[in-house]
């Protein structure tokens, strides 16, 4: 795939800009079942925001930070932040309070919006060169330090009306247009499995190739008003690219869930919305087959009809278009992303041809990398580099002996704000180091093996990949989640198991410990024997988890 020189890159302020003079009468975002807003009312707040901004002397390149639940608003704020030319921070609202001050003060944020949640847990002294906090819920002043800042939100109606004194429609709509495609358009802090947050610096031009890429992958599977779910956290770039940029520049009425959403939650939402495509995390997604598919395949009369090959292809087609429907059965595609998919799962899934492809990206990205449609997808792969990018994987032979997946390509960040060490070393002759080992078949799929970070090394020099253990281990009975690691060159798995599944069961602590001998039995059977486990652990709690649901390992070394 050939890179786009700079001057066939678009500009991606501009396709906000047409979105909202295009499909203006259209609802753009809501907050689910509580309110909706068109993408006139968005542009009515866009503006209101900019003259915030202004009249409180914000100029192009300040920082502006959002933390806070997905919302309507939310939405609302971070577009009004790239049109204007400031450069946006969002902030997970999963992070803790000393992470969101650190954050803050790191990217030298002028102002900071944020949520009902946030703004009770958050210190203003702790982060002293704001000039204001911004309630996302009304936009009301939280904290105020600048006179300019005060007299423009008190007087910020008044000034609206002043500027358009007739009434405001799409032609007064000029927003701020980059003047690069390097320029930087937002800084990213890293959700963090190894703990240290580092603040990404996406440049336009990865935003606008994600969209692009994106574009091309849906083009004649939806049309403007359909509808769209927002469940993976706005400020994250898996769901900010895909859930939010894409779906609002394409006429989209996306739908927030504005809360952390439980599998409950997510199914009812996909029975009323009837989502054109679905993205999503592993975990949500096992989650929901593990519960509502697999036990119909452990009754008697599903196992014969499984396993008479007359009548198997017609029993997967019926699970199928059942899974469809759980889904809202209007989708084009469920793409997984943000961890491994759980190999029975996925196995399963790609038995009965439903339409789900696994894709593959990293914040530092914006955030893809690799994906392929679904009926192109070989099992186990991650697909072939997107648009604009390209993958190599560092070994001395690529299909067979895992190596560092390297890329390039107008997706990759412009570095690691304000810390030139970590950017140097990210980089080797202008290729990225994702920190992901994998290998690469003639065709191009790539297939992760693992992290490079969690590789272990045996007693005898064998590289030991613990996402494979869990993933097999994850499979077996009564398993919700699990994390493999090792003490004194022994193995050992840390496992969390499905405690409502054990108690519907009538099994109490000793009966799962029993299982759990069982499970360790099954397992090394399975392994070589440099990979073979010596014990699990029960936890009570589940692990700490990252926003995109990967487990936050440094914590349980």
């Amino acid at each position: 795939m050939s890179i786009p020189a700079k001057e066939n890159i678009g500009s991606f302020n501009l396709l906000i800009e047409n979105a909202v003079k295009k499909f203006w009468e259209l609802e753009s975002i809501s907050d689910y079942q509580i309110q909706t807003l068109s993408y006139k009312d968005v542009a009515r707040k866009i503006e209101k925001l900019h003259i915030l901004f202004e009249e409180s002397g914000i100029k192009h390149g300040d920082k502006i930070a959002l933390c806070g639940r997905n919302s309507a608003n939310w939405g609302v704020a971070f577009f009004a932040t790239l049109t204007y030319g400031a450069v946006a921070v969002p902030l997970l609202h999963e992070f803790k309070e000393e992470q969101i001050h650190n954050c803050v003060n790191h990217s030298e944020a002028k102002l900071l919006f944020v949520g009902d949640y946030i703004k009770t847990i958050i210190s203003p002294e702790e982060m002293p060169n704001l000039e204001g906090i911004i309630n996302l819920p009304d936009f009301s002043l939280m904290t105020c330090r600048s006179e300019k800042l005060e007299h423009a939100r008190k007087n910020l109606n008044a000034m609206f009306g002043k500027k358009f004194p007739e009434r405001f429609t799409q032609d007064d709509i000029c927003y701020y247009k980059e003047q690069d495609p390097d320029e930087l358009a937002l800084i990213n802090y890293t959700s963090g499995t190894t703990g240290h947050s580092k603040g990404v610096m996406i440049p336009y031009r990865a935003m606008w190739s994600n969209y692009d890429f994106a574009l091309h992958i849906i083009n004649g599977h939806y049309h403007p008003g359909m509808k769209g779910i927002c469940m993976l956290p706005m400020a994250h770039m898996y769901g900010m690219a895909f859930e939010l940029i894409l779906e609002f520049c394409i006429g989209i009425h996306i739908n927030c869930l504005t809360r952390t959403p439980s599998p409950a939650v997510i199914l009812k939402a996909f029975q009323d919305l009837k989502p054109f495509l679905i993205i999503s995390v592993p975990l949500i997604i096992e989650k929901i087959i593990k519960k509502r598919i697999f036990p119909e395949l452990q009754n008697h009369r599903m196992k014969i009809l499984m396993n008479t090959p007359a009548l198997r292809l017609k029993v997967r087609s019926k699970l199928c278009e059942r899974l469809k429907e759980i889904f809202g059965n209007n989708f084009y595609e469920l793409i997984i992303g943000g961890a491994a998919l759980n190999q029975e799962v996925e196995e399963f899934l790609h038995q009965i041809k439903f339409p789900m492809t696994v894709g593959y990206g990293a914040t530092e990205c914006a955030p893809i990398i690799c994906y392929e449609d679904w009926y192109n997808a070989p099992l186990g792969s991650c697909g072939k580099a997107v648009r604009n990018m390209e993958v190599r994987i560092d070994s001395t032979d690529p299909r067979t002996i895992p190596g560092e997946i390297m890329v390039r390509g107008l997706n990759v960040m412009l570095g690691y704000y304000k810390d030139e060490a970590e950017t140097k070393q990210a980089f080797v002759n202008g290729w990225f180091k994702t920190g992901d080992l994998g290998i690469m078949d003639e065709e191009g799929n790539i297939f992760i093996k693992g992290r490079s970070k969690n590789m272990l090394l045996s007693a005898n020099g064998q590289n030991i990949y613990p996402e494979e253990i869990e993933d097999k281990l994850n499979s077996l009975p009564f398993v919700m989640e699990c994390v493999v690691v090792q003490r004194d060159e022994k193995l050992v798995a840390l496992v969390y198991p499905d405690y409502d599944e054990a108690q519907n069961d009538g099994l109490d602590k000793e009966d799962l410990q029993a299982v759990m001998e069982e499970n360790l039995s099954t397992l090394n059977e399975l392994m070589p024997t440099y990979s073979k486990i010596t014990k699990i652990e029960l936890r009570e709690e589940e692990f700490e988890k990252t926003a995109k649901k990967s487990i936050r390992r440094f914590l349980y070394k």
